[in-house]
C-alpha cells in the first residue's frame, strides 16, 4: 500500500511527538505516589532494602514512595500484581533470586517473569552459608564433601522445596559428587532449618546469611563457607567456596528492582539513575552494611542480561535435579 504525501510526512512527525511526549513525562516522573511491591512479609532482607531505598527516593522526588507487602503464592502473587500494573513507573517490583527460581519451578505461573517485567537495576546481594553444628566431625567444606561423595549420608535442610537454599545443596551435591548420599529435608522457612541443625537432627545446610549469622557468631553453628566469590565482611575468616575447593558452588541471593515490561525507556533511565544514586546514601549504605548487603547498583541492561542469566541457570539446574513445587 502507498501512503500519500502528507501522510508519509505525517507519520514521522508524529513518531517524534510521541518520542518527545514520552520524554516530557520521564521529566516530570513521579506525578503521584510510587508503589514498590515487596512480594514477601514485612522485616525480611527483600522488604528492608526497598524501604530504605523507598525513603530516599521519597525524599529525591518530593513525592510518596511506599512499600507493599504482598507476600502468598511462593512470591508470585505480588510479582503478577506487578507485571498486570500500568507501565507507567508508578509500580515496581522488589524482587529476588527467588523470582528468577520460580520462572522455571512455576510454569504455570500467571505471568512470564522474563516477558512482563525489565530489570531496572541490582540493589544488592548476600552469599549463602553452608553451616553444620559447632561439634560436627568436618572441620572444613573439603571434608564434608569427601565424607559425602566416600558414602556417608548426610541430611541437608532448606527453608523449602525449589528455595534458593534448596537449590544451594543441589549445587553442594553436584560439586561433592555427593549424588544419593545427600538427602534433602525441606522445612518451611529458614529459622526452622536453623534450628533443627542446632538440635541435631540435620548434618548441614545451606543457609541465607542473615538466618544463621546469629548462630555463627555465637559458635553455635559453625560455617564452613561462603557461596560467592569473595569473602564476607561478617564473616572474615570464613573461606569462600572456591578457597574451600567447590569453586562450582556459587550462588548469590541477590534484590533488584523491575518495572512492567512496556515502561518507556527514557522513565526506566530515570527510575534506575535514581535508585543507583539512592544506593550512595551514607545512611542507607551502613544500614545496608549492619545487614551484610552488598551493594551494586548496575544499570537496566547489566542487571537484564543478570537477571536473564540467573532465570537459565536455574531453569537448567531444576531440569537436571527434576525438582518439582510441593
Amino acid at each position: 500500500m502507498r501512503l500519500g504525501r502528507r501522510a508519509a510526512l505525517a507519520t514521522p512527525a508524529a513518531l517524534l511527538a510521541a518520542l518527545l511526549a514520552t520524554r516530557a513525562r520521564a521529566q516530570d516522573f513521579p506525578e503521584r505516589t510510587v508503589r514498590i511491591v515487596v512480594p514477601f512479609t514485612p522485616a525480611g532482607q527483600t522488604d528492608i532494602m526497598a524501604r530504605l531505598v523507598a525513603q530516599r527516593l521519597q525524599t529525591d522526588w518530593g513525592k510518596p514512595v511506599v512499600v507493599e507487602n504482598r507476600p502468598g503464592g511462593n512470591a508470585l502473587i505480588g510479582a503478577d500484581a506487578v507485571a498486570k500494573a500500568p507501565a507507567d513507573g508508578h509500580t515496581l517490583l522488589a524482587c529476588t533470586v527467588t523470582h528468577a527460581i520460580n520462572a522455571s519451578l512455576f510454569p504455570q505461573a500467571p505471568y512470564d517473569f522474563l516477558r512482563d517485567l525489565r530489570a531496572l537495576t541490582l540493589l544488592g546481594s548476600l552469599p549463602l552459608v553452608v553451616v553444620v553444628r559447632r561439634e560436627a566431625p568436618w572441620p572444613d567444606l573439603a571434608t564434608l564433601a569427601a565424607a559425602a561423595r566416600g558414602g556417608q549420608r548426610l541430611n541437608g535442610g532448606s527453608s523449602g522445596t525449589g528455595s534458593a537454599p534448596h537449590l544451594g545443596l543441589e549445587l553442594f551435591r553436584r560439586a561433592a559428587g555427593a549424588g544419593a548420599n545427600l538427602v534433602h529435608v525441606p522445612y518451611r522457612g529458614g529459622a526452622p532449618s536453623v534450628t533443627d541443625l542446632v538440635a541435631g537432627n540435620l548434618d548441614l545446610i545451606v543457609s541465607n546469611l542473615p538466618e544463621c549469622i546469629t548462630q555463627v557468631q555465637a559458635g553455635t553453628l559453625r560455617a564452613l563457607a561462603v557461596t560467592e566469590p569473595e569473602r564476607h565482611r561478617l564473616l572474615p575468616a570464613v573461606p569462600t567456596s572456591a578457597e574451600a575447593g567447590l569453586p562450582a558452588l556459587r550462588m548469590t541471593s541477590w534484590t533488584a528492582i523491575l518495572a512492567p515490561a512496556g515502561l518507556p525507556e527514557p522513565l526506566a533511565a530515570r527510575i534506575a539513575a535514581a535508585t543507583r544514586q539512592a544506593l550512595t546514601d551514607p545512611v542507607l549504605r551502613d544500614k545496608a552494611a549492619e545487614l551484610g548487603f552488598a551493594l551494586i547498583g548496575a544499570g537496566p541492561e547489566e542487571s537484564r542480561r543478570f537477571v536473564a542469566a540467573e532465570v537459565a541457570r536455574y531453569a537448567q539446574l531444576i531440569a537436571e535435579a527434576g525438582i518439582r513445587a510441593d
